[in-house]
């Protein structure tokens, strides 16, 4: 990206970009000459919010988990810079170490998640390999709040298939401080607890004398289920509540701490600062005065099939891989499972067909994932801008990354070996010239090595992901348009 950012000239895009109220020293220029790029776009929200707080309506659309993680780590672990480095500078350096962290983090913890749900350790590593790769990279690597929100949504999958639910409940509740679309997780404690009253229905004797003793187990599930989704709200909630607090609540001097050329920033863009005139926003006389929808409705015309025009024709062009990939997952998937998907994975297995292997992708586990990944799908196409996609689904499912997995260990014969026939599934073979015994093998390096003599299904994924990961790097790092 420092290498893109050299040779291509910025464009001059309409993007939030505050003023600078100190002068760089040396030290801030090589910092900014080395990862300038990756505070493009919304990064500069993150970075702003990080510094000054939320002083401007339309930061509220941005919540302060991540922000709140670049303050600790600038003003704690990089404290002893602040001799050489003014705080913007520290704070870009901290995006980029903790968006490091946490995509290795949020790889493991696929990778983990994959081994539960899939059962098939390949596939669970072809996922995560493939998330190293990812086509929203620029995204996970610049200053946004995709790794983090990633790392902590992958992590409470997998405690939550542990059976670890108030881990998983944290872990959840601390995604929906990071990103507005981690409420939609509540999803999975609600499946979780009806699946387990399902399946003990069907296993029950149905007498008269095991029933109270049942229906109490089914309420305390529910109770438990109902306390998990208000946690997976609360910091979503307690974020309106500070908002309201800062834009609707009697005027507290603010507007005389806010330096001068932030206030002219808002004179000359538009803005609407907090505690200026006592003037409270439209918002704040609504039945439910909720910042975060009027912020995508107002400024930024989010809407549904608001943005199924003409013009965005390219918009929807970038989105398509995406969109293919997990309509394609989707459809794998019910074509595969009718009767599964029909009875909403609730019906217990006959004990006949119990044994039977299942195809890693199509198990029974992963049919909560899908649904999830197909409701971020619907919502994202008709409701939001499209070309958001693919860092929406990159960064909140593991489908995007499960399902190309799938094809390439199942359709790419270099993939496969006869090393190994009681696995009953194709294995990826030891790499030729390995340092050491069972040295382990990088089969998407092993692909790309071989391009010319890999399958087309195979090229076509990899391919998505090569190009949408350069692209990113070489289009976002200049304010050119990106997804």
């Amino acid at each position: 990206q420092a290498l893109f950012n050299l040779l291509i000239p910025d464009h001059a895009a309409d993007a939030f970009s505050p003023p600078r109220l100190s002068e760089p020293g040396p030290w801030d220029v090589l910092v900014e000459w080395l990862l300038g790029g990756l505070s493009r776009w919304d990064a500069e929200h993150f970075l702003f919010i990080a510094e000054h707080g939320y002083l401007y309506e339309h930061n509220c659309a941005f919540l302060p988990l991540y922000p709140l993680s670049l303050w600790a780590v600038a003003r704690g672990t990089l404290w002893p810079l602040q001799w050489l480095l003014r705080l913007r500078s520290r704070l870009l350096l901290a995006a980029v170490l903790l968006n490091s962290l946490f995509s290795v983090l949020a790889a493991a913890a696929l990778y983990e998640l994959g081994c539960v749900v899939l059962r098939r350790r390949r596939v669970a590593f072809l996922a995560a390999l493939l998330f190293s790769l990812s086509p929203a990279n620029v995204f996970m690597a610049a200053a946004y709040s995709e790794s983090l929100f990633a790392f902590l949504a992958f992590s409470a999958m997998w405690q939550l298939e542990k059976g670890q639910s108030w881990l998983s409940g944290l872990l959840f509740s601390l995604a929906s401080g990071a990103r507005a679309n981690g409420l939609i997780n509540a999803g999975f404690f609600l499946y979780s607890r009806g699946k387990r009253f399902a399946l003990q229905l069907q296993g029950g004797s149905g007498s008269v004398r095991t029933l109270p003793p049942l229906w109490k187990q089914v309420l305390g599930l529910a109770s438990s289920a109902l306390l998990m989704c208000a946690g997976v709200f609360l910091p979503f909630a307690l974020f309106q509540c500070y908002a309201y607090w800062r834009f609707c609540g009697p005027g507290t001097g603010l507007a005389q701490t806010i330096p001068e050329p932030l206030l002219q920033l808002a004179r000359d863009k538009g803005y609407h600062p907090a505690a200026m005139d006592g003037v409270k926003p439209p918002w704040c006389s609504h039945g439910v005065p909720m910042v975060y929808s009027y912020i995508q409705d107002v400024y930024w015309n989010v809407g549904f099939l608001r943005y199924f025009e003409l013009k965005q024709i390219p918009n929807f062009l970038l989105a398509l891989p995406a969109t293919f990939l997990v309509s394609g997952a989707a459809w794998t998937y019910v074509s595969t499972n009718p009767r599964h998907c029909l009875t909403l994975g609730l019906e217990k297995a006959k004990s006949e067909e119990e044994g039977k292997p299942r195809d890693a992708f199509c198990c029974p586990a992963a049919f909560v994932y899908v649904v999830h990944a197909t409701a971020l799908l619907a919502f994202g196409f008709c409701c939001m801008h499209v070309q958001v996609l693919t860092r929406f689904l990159g960064s909140s499912s593991p489908i995007l990354y499960w399902f190309p997995a799938h094809l390439l260990q199942e359709r790419e014969p270099l993939l496969w070996s006869t090393d190994n026939p009681s696995s009953g599934k194709p294995v990826l073979g030891k790499p030729p010239g390995s340092c050491g015994e069972g040295a382990p093998e990088n089969p998407i390096v092993r692909l790309l090595l071989n391009w010319r003599s890999i399958t087309p299904l195979s090229k076509s994924i990899l391919g998505f992901f090569v190009c949408y990961w350069l692209l990113g790097l070489v289009l976002h790092c200049n304010f050119l348009p990106w997804t």
